[in-house]
């Protein structure tokens, strides 16, 4: 045979050096500046998840207590018969009403009221008018008989309807003074619509 032929890979010789063929295209390696933020977006993801970890498992300290109700801090005493005030029209008496705040903020007294269709009643100092804690206040009530056919003869356990009002709330309480009120209002109102007065 005048050639050779052969099968298969040539194989080199000695002190030959192969080259690597190229193969798939590699990436290439992230620039350092892109690199760096990359790093910088980790550890600023890894710092607030773990501060905000820090913050939900710490003790927190309690929310300060709310104020208390109006109605529930404030206490009014029946405190006797008053002079009827000069200039009160005819039919007219008058009497004393104590406004206590037992405890927490400042109470508004925005209106005092009275149930019955036969008298109105206005109050002196004029509401609105604030009490503090510690500082009891006097009211003076005065009540006009309007309407003789329409008052109680007999009041049993008369109130007053007195709109209250503090930082929490505006509420309308009923307050129940007692027998010394009953008495002086039954009383009054007898001297008020006796003799065609």
């Amino acid at each position: 045979m005048s050639g050779t032929t052969g099968i298969g890979p040539v194989e080199p010789g000695e002190g030959t050096h192969g080259r690597d063929l190229p193969g798939p295209a590699a990436a290439p390696p992230p620039h350092p500046g892109r690199r760096r933020a990359l790093l910088a977006v980790a550890v600023t993801a890894a710092v607030l998840a773990g501060g905000g970890y820090l913050y939900a498992t710490r003790p927190h300290d309690p929310p300060p207590p709310q104020v208390p109700y109006p109605a529930q801090t404030v206490a009014f005493a029946f405190a006797g018969d008053r002079p009827t005030p000069a200039g009160a029209p005819p039919r007219s008496f008058s009497f004393g009403l104590r406004m206590s705040v037992l405890d927490g903020a400042p109470v508004t007294v925005d209106r005092i009221s009275q149930p019955y269709a036969g008298l109105s009643l206005t109050e002196t100092p004029h509401a609105p008018f604030r009490t503090k804690s510690g500082t009891p206040r006097e009211v003076t009530v005065t009540m006009h008989v309007t309407d003789c056919a329409t008052v109680p003869k007999d009041a049993g356990l008369p109130f007053l309807n007195v709109t209250l009002r503090n930082t929490r709330a505006i509420q309308v309480q009923s307050f129940i003074l007692g027998t010394r009120y009953a008495q002086h209002l039954s009383r009054a109102l007898k001297v008020a619509c006796s003799n065609g007065r």
